[in-house]
């Protein structure tokens, strides 16, 4: 009987002092103060719209600062206010061991910047998200024109083209060639796309959104096989939204198509044919004709600025007419050896008979 009254104050005695720990602990924690503040922002890797004291100032607006009351530092609400800046897409709040205000902050990156019909713009992120301009800085990305809304909340087909922009915008930024290349892209009232490059002066026609990667494909073959031999600023317009070949318009000239895959192999094989044709008699020769067949297979159309130059004079050869009021055929009979020729023809050349020989 006494031995289970002695286990039960015993049990009483510690739960009790377990509680007094505890209470005293928390009291504890109650008075503890915020010793620092740490803050940590990921998620961009080229552009940085959020900074460390535009974070410490909310902080410090909301309560949250050194040498503050732990329990006066609402972490939630905190978390909740950095979330309404756009730019941020997650934050996340919490007191270490050493009570030290851990403050992690991912930011989101502009994937594109996005002009309306009205002027006004925007950048996206890779979710499709909206997110204002910023004075600190202008982030390097492609630029879309002409977007057909102002809306926040848009519509199904500018919902889709936003889509379009988004798809376009990220297949650029995975390929450092096509980021330093792409000046800006124009949205066309077909929803199709546009695109200006930063070297030379022409629009490529990319079409709708799909086949980035064949499209872009066959723009960089064309680049390889055409453009490292004429430079940029000969073709007006590239379309290179049909499969298997790019159609280029010079500048001043007709449609021509060029077969993406067939074009070096045209020019290689004609200058071969010419190289044959020639031997190694006229090394000059050689280069002319090489540069003649190079202009001819990339230059299908050509435009004069001047009138067609005269051609020359044909000297008519000996028993030709000589008159051009003569329509019949004696007319046109060879004259004797001697006789002069009048209208301006020559003299026929004398022609010595073969000498025999001597025995």
């Amino acid at each position: 009987m006494w031995k289970k009254r002695i286990q039960f104050i015993a049990w009483c005695t510690l739960g009790a002092g377990i509680l007094v720990l505890l209470v005293m602990a928390m009291r504890k924690k109650d008075e503890a103060q915020c010793t620092d503040i740490k803050i940590e922002i990921e998620g961009a890797q080229d552009h940085v719209f959020v900074d460390e004291k535009d974070v410490l100032d909310v902080l410090k607006r909301n309560g949250a600062a050194v040498k503050a009351p732990l329990a006066g530092i609402p972490l939630r609400r905190l978390e909740t206010i950095l979330e309404k800046d756009a730019w941020i897409k997650e934050a996340n709040l919490f007191f270490d061991n050493n009570h030290v205000l851990q403050v992690k902050i991912e930011e989101r990156e502009p994937l594109a910047r996005v002009f309306t019909k009205q002027g006004n713009s925007f950048y996206i992120d890779s979710s499709g998200k909206r997110l204002p301009l910023s004075d600190k800085l202008s982030a390097r990305v492609p630029v879309f024109t002409s977007f057909p809304s102002e809306r926040v909340h848009l519509s199904g087909p500018d919902s889709a083209v936003l889509q379009d922009v988004r798809h376009i915008a990220d297949f650029i930024a995975r390929d450092s060639f096509w980021v330093e290349q792409v000046s800006q892209i124009d949205i066309t009232s077909q929803h199709t796309y546009e695109m200006t490059p930063v070297l030379g002066n022409q629009v490529i026609m990319l079409g709708d959104a799909s086949d980035l990667e064949g499209k872009f494909g066959r723009l960089l073959s064309f680049y390889k096989q055409v453009w490292t031999k004429t430079g940029f600023e000969k073709y007006e317009k590239i379309d290179v939204q049909y499969s298997g070949q790019v159609v280029a318009v010079k500048k001043g000239t007709a449609k021509q198509v060029i077969d993406s895959a067939r074009a070096m192999e045209v020019l290689t094989n004609g200058m071969a044919q010419v190289n044959s044709m020639l031997g190694d008699t006229s090394g000059v020769r050689k280069l002319a004709a090489q540069a003649t067949l190079a202009k001819a297979v990339k230059d299908t159309a050509h435009t004069a600025a001047a009138a067609p130059p005269k051609p020359p004079a044909v000297r008519p050869k000996p028993g030709a007419a000589t008159a051009a009021g003569n329509k019949h055929p004696a007319a046109a009979a060879k004259p004797p050896a001697g006789t002069a020729v009048h209208g301006g023809a020559p003299k026929p050349r004398a022609v010595m008979p073969a000498r025999k020989n001597k025995r």
